[in-house]
């Protein structure tokens, strides 16, 4: 499971100081209602595209990273624009920098990829409506419930790099 194929998708900041390519499809694609995303993005929810660091080529200028807490409590590392401050992607401390949950909103084309799955829906809005026949958590899950074989194969070779 995981929006998308294997295309090539580019993105970037507000500016255009910062841009990127994310090639082959995501392991999967959260939207995230957790506390932490909404304040820090303002917003209802987050939806991270999530990929290997090695398959995101830096194509324009280098964010600067910015540690910020996490609901783990380990913080996770926020990479923005150094002039607009827009957040393109995060590392969170399980795999470090192995990994980008890309911000699905920098994309050129956000249409390009869907959640996959909803965390941490105890927290979410109550305005928000989930959509039906999407997996919903109120918290975490079991990546095997819901992750393609593929997309656990790649998880599980980034731990044994």
């Amino acid at each position: 499971m995981s929006s998308g194929s294997d295309q090539s998708r580019d993105g970037g900041c507000a500016c255009g100081a910062v841009r990127y390519r994310a090639t082959g499809a995501p392991m999967i694609v959260h939207c995230c209602h957790c506390g932490h995303c909404q304040r820090e993005t303002g917003s209802a929810f987050v939806i991270n595209f999530i990929i290997e660091s090695d398959r995101v080529e830096h194509l324009k200028g280098e964010p600067e990273l910015i540690k910020t807490p996490s609901a783990s409590g380990k913080g996770q590392m926020i990479a923005r624009c150094p002039d607009c401050k827009v957040a393109v992607w995060s590392n969170y401390s399980g795999m470090g920098d192995k990994t980008r949950f890309i911000r699905a909103g920098t994309l050129d084309e956000p249409n390009s990829v869907e959640p996959d799955v909803h965390i941490y829906t105890s927290t979410k809005l109550d305005w928000v409506a989930l959509p039906a026949g999407k997996p919903a958590f109120a918290e975490f899950y079991p990546p095997k419930d819901v992750w393609s074989e593929d997309a656990q194969t790649r998880w599980r070779a980034l731990q044994d790099k």
